[in-house]
C-alpha cells in the first residue's frame, strides 16, 4: 500500500470516491428501513430503482471507462479499430432493448426480466477480470468477447424495462413524472461517477482484472437491491398473464441463445451496420403499422415520438465521443496533472450529480408557471449546446498551439456543456416515451428510443474511426478538424428542431392523457408526511 505521502491526485480522487461510495450506502439503508409509502415526496419503490440501478450504471460505466484504452493498450487495437469495436459494443448495448422490451411485454414482466438481466450483466463483469496475456493472437480474447456479449444481452433485458418501472409508479399526469426521472437519472450517474473513479483508478494502476472484478461485484450488489426491494415497487412491472415454469425458462433460454449470437456479431463490426439499417427500417415499419390503427389523438403521439426518438442518433453519436475519440485525446494530447486517463471520465456522471436537482427543480418551477419548454424544443437546446461543447473545445485546444499539450480546463468545459445538453434530452425523453407510448408498445416503445441510442453510438464509432485517419493512430489536429465539423453541424440541426418544436408539441396532446389503470392506484396517490 503507497504511503499517503506519496499520493498524487488520482490516489486522493479515488479515495474520496470509496467514502462517498460507502455514504451512499448508507442513506441506502436509512431509505430500507424507513416504513411510509413515500420518501421525499416520491414512492419509495424509485429509491429501490434508483439505488439497483445505481449499482448497475457502477458497474457499466466503470468497464466503459477502461474499454477503449483496454482495446489500444492490452488487446493492442489501433486507434480507429478501438473506437470502432467501442461504438459497435455501444450499439449492441441499445439494440438489444428492443428484445428485451418485447419479452417483458408480452410474458415476463418488466421484474423479471430485470433480474433475468442482471444476472446475465454480474456474469459478463466476471468474465471481464479474466485479461490473460493480451494481445490478439491470445486465445484468452475469446473470453473477452464472451464477456462483452453477455454484458451486451444483459444490458437488453435490464435497461429499458427498470426505466418503465419508474414510469408505472406515477399516474400520467402526475406533474412530478420529469422529476422523477431526472432523480432516477441523478441515480444512474452516482453509480457512473464512482465505478468510473474506483473502477478505472483500480484498472489503470494496479491491473485490469481488479478494475473489472470491482465492476462485477456492484452488479451483483444491484441484483440483490432490486429483488429485496420489491414489496416497495407495489406490484408494477409483474407479468401481464401467468407463465407456466416451463414457458418462462424457455424465454431465459432464448436470451442464453441471443449471447451465442452477440458473441459473434461484436467480432464482425461491419455485419452491424447494416443489422442496423435493416432492424431501424423494420421497426418504424411496425410502430407506423400501430400507429394507423389508432384514433387521431394517439397516432399523432406516436409521430411526436418518432420526431423525438430521431434525434437520437445524431446526439449520442457526438455525446459518445467521450468514452472513445475523447478519451483518447485525453490520453495523448491533454495536460492530466498525473490523473490515470479513465478517472476523466468521471466529469460527467458527477456534473449531472450536481446539476440534476437543479433542472429537476427548474423543470417543475417553469411547469407551475407555464413556461417549461417543450420536450421538442428541450430537445433543440439540448444539440444547441453539444455543438458549442465542441467547438469551445477545439478553440482551446488551439488557442495553445498545434504542439502543445490541451489545458484539462477545456476537458472540464466540453463536459459542463454536454452535461447540460443530456440533462435537456435524455430524461426528458425517457419520460416522455413512457408518459406517450401506448400501454401495449410501452417497453416496445422505450426499446425504440434505447434502439436510436445504439445507432447515435455506432455514429460515435464510425465518427471515432475517422479521427485516427488512414494509419489508424489519431492526430491532434485532424481530431479537432472533425470536432469541429461535427459542433456546426449540431447547432445547425437545432435551430430546425426549435422551428418545429410547437408542431411536435401539438401532437403530444398534453392536455388530453389519460391515467392508465395499474394495480393499487389509489395507494400511488396517496400522500405521507
Amino acid at each position: 500500500m503507497k504511503d499517503m505521502a506519496t499520493w498524487n491526485e488520482g490516489d486522493w480522487i479515488a479515495a474520496i470516491a470509496a467514502v462517498f461510495l460507502f455514504a451512499f450506502l448508507a442513506i441506502g439503508a436509512v431509505i430500507a428501513s424507513r416504513k411510509s409509502d413515500e420518501v421525499f415526496a416520491h414512492p419509495r419503490g424509485l429509491f429501490v430503482l434508483f439505488y439497483a440501478e445505481m449499482w448497475e450504471r457502477f458497474s457499466y460505466y466503470g468497464m466503459r471507462a477502461l474499454l477503449v484504452l483496454y482495446l489500444t493498450k492490452h488487446w493492442l487495437y489501433s486507434d480507429s479499430q478501438s473506437n470502432l469495436i467501442y461504438g459497435a459494443y455501444g450499439a449492441l448495448v441499445y439494440i438489444t432493448p428492443v428484445l428485451g422490451g418485447i419479452v417483458a411485454d408480452r410474458f415476463l414482466g418488466q421484474r423479471k426480466a430485470v433480474i433475468f438481466g442482471g444476472v446475465l450483466l454480474a456474469i459478463g463483469h466476471g468474465l471481464m477480470a479474466v485479461e490473460g496475456g493480451g494481445g490478439q493472437s491470445d486465445p484468452v480474447i475469446n473470453v473477452f468477447w464472451s464477456a462483452l456479449a453477455f454484458i451486451i444481452v444483459g444490458s437488453g433485458f435490464l435497461k429499458a424495462n427498470i426505466s418503465v418501472i419508474v414510469g408505472q409508479l406515477y399516474k400520467m399526469s402526475d406533474i412530478r413524472r420529469d422529476a422523477a426521472y431526472t432523480i432516477f437519472y441523478m441515480g444512474v450517474n452516482v453509480g457512473a461517477a464512482l465505478g468510473t473513479i474506483l473502477v478505472g483508478y483500480l484498472g489503470e494502476t494496479i491491473g485490469w482484472s481488479y478494475g473489472f472484478g470491482l465492476a462485477g461485484i456492484g452488479m451483483v450488489v444491484g441484483l440483490l437491491i432490486f429483488v429485496v426491494g420489491k414489496p416497495a415497487l407495489r406490484g408494477r412491472g409483474e407479468a401481464p398473464a401467468p407463465l407456466t415454469q416451463g414457458r418462462e425458462w424457455s424465454f431465459y433460454g432464448i436470451g442464453i441463445g441471443a449471447v451465442a449470437v452477440i458473441w459473434m456479431l461484436i467480432q464482425y463490426t461491419s455485419v452491424i451496420q447494416n443489422l442496423l439499417i435493416v432492424t431501424g427500417l423494420s421497426m418504424l415499419a411496425y410502430t407506423l403499422y400501430e400507429a394507423f390503427k389508432l384514433p387521431k389523438e394517439p397516432r399523432e403521439r406516436i409521430f411526436a415520438m418518432l420526431f423525438l426518438i430521431a434525434l437520437n442518433p445524431l446526439f449520442w453519436g457526438l455525446f459518445e465521443q467521450a468514452g472513445g475519440s475523447l478519451n483518447l485525446y485525453t490520453d495523448k494530447f491533454v495536460d492530466k496533472g498525473g490523473v490515470p486517463t479513465s478517472l476523466f471520465q468521471s466529469i460527467n456522471p458527477i456534473y449531472i450529480v450536481l446539476l440534476a436537482p437543479v433542472f429537476a427543480a427548474l423543470w417543475q418551477y417553469l411547469g407551475r408557471k407555464g413556461l417549461e419548454p417543450s420536450a421538442p424544443a428541450k430537445f433543440g437546446i439540448a444539440l444547441t449546446q453539444v455543438g458549442l461543447g465542441f467547438l469551445l473545445f477545439v478553440w482551446g485546444a488551439n488557442s495553445v498551439g498545434g504542439a502543445a499539450m490541451t489545458p484539462v480546463l477545456f476537458v472540464f468545459l466540453i463536459y459542463l456543456l454536454h452535461t447540460t445538453a443530456e440533462l435537456c434530452l435524455s430524461p426528458v425523453g425517457l419520460s416522455a416515451m413512457a408518459r406517450l407510448a401506448p400501454l401495449h408498445l410501452a417497453s416496445f416503445v422505450m426499446g425504440a428510443w434505447f434502439y436510436m441510442t445504439a445507432v447515435g453510438n455506432f455514429v460515435a464509432g464510425k465518427i471515432g474511426e475517422a479521427t485516427g485517419g488512414e494509419g489508424g493512430e489519431m492526430s491532434k489536429e485532424l481530431v479537432l478538424s472533425i470536432y469541429s465539423k461535427i459542433g456546426w453541424i449540431a447547432i445547425g440541426i437545432s435551430v430546425v428542431v426549435l422551428l418545429l418544436s410547437p408542431i411536435v408539441k401539438r401532437w403530444m396532446h398534453l392536455d388530453t392523457l389519460e391515467d392508465r389503470a395499474a394495480p393499487d392506484d389509489h395507494v400511488a396517490t396517496e400522500t405521507v408526511a
